[in-house]
Order: structure tokens, then C-alpha cells, then sequence
């Protein structure tokens, strides 16, 4: 999972108990609800909402706050549902991916082939027809990504790369290999050494150095150095 490695996402608030409005039931539902921070370098800053519904079997992950930008602020106060599958202790999403039109508003396509799901996706999460999923077919609904019912941070990763990756302005993955070869290259070091043109001369031994002064971008700090023989000091 190289790529979402870079995704830090950080719980902030935890609610043993809470209530949120189900838009699928019309209902006030009540449960678990837990808010967390993303920090995404190839979008920007998030806050999630995750609404836990053990008697439905459902997790709700919602974005409450989003990066800034026209398209993005179309996302805020959008949900992601995933629901118990049948495969043990896995939850299933339906993906469906972010596009845009002519003028810049989004909408969203459910994909209905392999090679339509990006990369990233396939390769960070367990991806399942709808029926080896669920156990049965239905109109629309083809393929889906599984995470275990507990990672809720890897939920709200999914809501990232399926719900904005696909409106950055540069590809997602273009900026975050350019992030990790940046990450990989070693620092820079400054160092400034400067021989002042002092001379200290060992009492005991007689043997002469030079005062260098040191500078790096922590500290500054003195040294001698050992003066040659035939070295005149300026």
C-alpha cells in the first residue's frame, strides 16, 4: 500500500454513543460515532464522521469538512455506506468513481468492468464482484472493495481515492511519486568551515593548529585543525 501510506488519517473524537439521520431508512439511527482528521498530499486536509449501526450492520463514513476548491466543496456533506458482507468480518462498498462535466460539477459512476477500477484501488484493497460479495445480483451494482469492519481508516482512505482522487487537478499519482521520491532523497546539509587565521599552540607538546570556525544549520562550533610544517599562518 505504498501509495496510501501517505494518507495520515487520526482519530480526534470518539462517542460511545450518538445519533446521525439515515437518508436509505429516513431514520434517526443511534450508535457508535467517531471523528477523524485526513491529511492527504494529493488533496489537502479532511474531517470524517464514521457512524457505526450495529443492529443494521452498516458503517457510514461522511465528510464533513473538505479541501477547498469548487469541486471539492461539492463533496462536503457526502457519505460513503458499507455494509456486512457475506464474506466473515468484511465490509463491502460499491465503487463507484468521481467525474465531471463540461462545467465542472461532479457526479459519480458506478464501474462495470475490471479495467475501469484504477490501479490504486486494486492494488491497496480486496476488490469482489457484487455477488461473491453480497451472494446475490442486482441491477447496477457490479463490482466492490472490502475492508475489515474495524479499519474505519481505511474506509475513509477509500472515500479519498474513489471520491477525489479522480478530480485532482494533477494525477494523484503523479503527485504522491513525486511526493515519495522527494521523501527518498537524501537532505541537503550545510555546512560552512571558516580558518580564521588563528593559531593555538600546545603548551606540552608544542605541536601548532589552526582555530577553524564551524557553521551547519543547527550549530555553530570550533575545532583545530593540525598545522602543517611548512604552513605560514596568514
Amino acid at each position: 500500500m505504498h501509495s496510501l501510506k501517505q494518507i495520515r488519517i487520526t482519530l480526534v473524537e470518539k462517542r460511545s454513543e450518538d445519533a446521525w439521520f439515515d437518508l436509505n431508512t429516513r431514520q434517526l439511527r443511534k450508535g457508535e460515532v467517531k471523528f477523524y482528521r485526513a491529511k492527504d498530499p494529493a488533496t489537502g486536509e479532511w474531517l470524517f464522521k464514521t457512524c457505526i449501526d450495529k443492529q443494521l450492520e452498516k458503517i457510514l463514513v461522511k465528510a464533513l469538512k473538505c479541501p477547498r476548491g469548487f469541486q471539492f466543496a461539492q463533496l462536503e456533506g457526502n457519505s460513503m455506506l458499507f455494509q456486512k458482507s457475506k464474506i466473515p468480518n468484511m465490509f463491502y462498498d460499491i465503487i463507484s468513481l468521481t467525474e465531471t462535466d463540461g462545467e465542472g460539477r461532479i457526479k459519480r459512476k458506478t464501474v462495470s468492468t475490471l479495467e475501469e477500477i484504477p490501479a490504486h484501488i486494486r492494488e491497496n484493497y480486496q476488490v469482489k464482484t457484487y455477488e461473491e460479495a453480497v451472494g446475490k445480483t442486482a441491477p447496477g451494482k457490479h463490482f466492490v472493495t472490502l475492508c475489515r469492519s474495524e479499519d474505519e481508516k481505511s474506509m475513509i482512505a477509500l472515500f479519498i481515492i474513489e471520491r477525489a482522487w479522480p478530480i485532482t487537478p494533477i494525477s494523484a499519482e503523479d503527485k504522491l511519486k513525486t511526493l515519495q521520491e522527494k521523501e527518498e532523497k537524501p537532505p541537503t546539509s550545510f555546512k560552512k568551515e571558516i580558518d580564521i587565521g588563528q593559531v593555538w599552540k600546545c603548551p606540552i607538546c608544542n605541536i601548532e593548529h589552526r582555530i577553524i570556525h564551524i557553521e551547519t544549520e543547527k550549530t555553530i562550533k570550533h575545532a583545530l585543525r593540525k598545522k602543517k610544517i611548512n604552513e605560514n599562518p596568514s
